[in-house]
């Protein structure tokens, strides 16, 4: 399978592993599926970060490399681009937060599964897998 993580699934792989469900460990162990990041979660975390919440501090140029350096590659970085923006027009406002919005068209629109821990994010139609 090819598998676009939601931010929280990237979090936690990268910093508490221990909170990555099991079925996301499968699916993370599994050799056979090719993992991929959006530069949308890169945008979320640095958005958030500089916000200066204090239960937030992720350095989002520390993710992206860490992500490249394990076995993410450069060509597994999806880019966010206008016809993602326009698909994100057509999805009803069952969920609110516009990063996950993006997510799922970027996962729709290139062939990938998305994987995330939002239940709601889950309702919506398409390649979805909620962990």
């Amino acid at each position: 399978m090819r598998l676009l993580p939601g931010t929280h699934w990237l979090l936690w792989a990268a910093f508490e592993p221990g909170k990555v469900p099991r079925q996301a460990e499968a699916l993370l162990d599994d050799l056979g599926n090719e993992l991929f990041f959006s530069a949308a979660t890169i945008w979320e975390v640095a958005i958030k970060t500089a916000r200066g919440l204090a239960d937030f501090q992720v350095n989002a140029a520390r993710l992206r490399t860490g992500l490249l350096r394990n076995g993410y590659a450069e060509i597994a970085e999806i880019p966010v681009t206008g016809a993602h923006a326009v698909a994100v027009a057509g999805l009803p406002m069952l969920h609110k937060d516009p990063f996950d919005r993006l997510l799922w068209a970027q996962a729709n629109m290139e062939g990938l599964v998305l994987v995330t821990a939002n239940k709601t994010l889950a309702s919506y139609p398409g390649s979805i897998v909620q962990v």
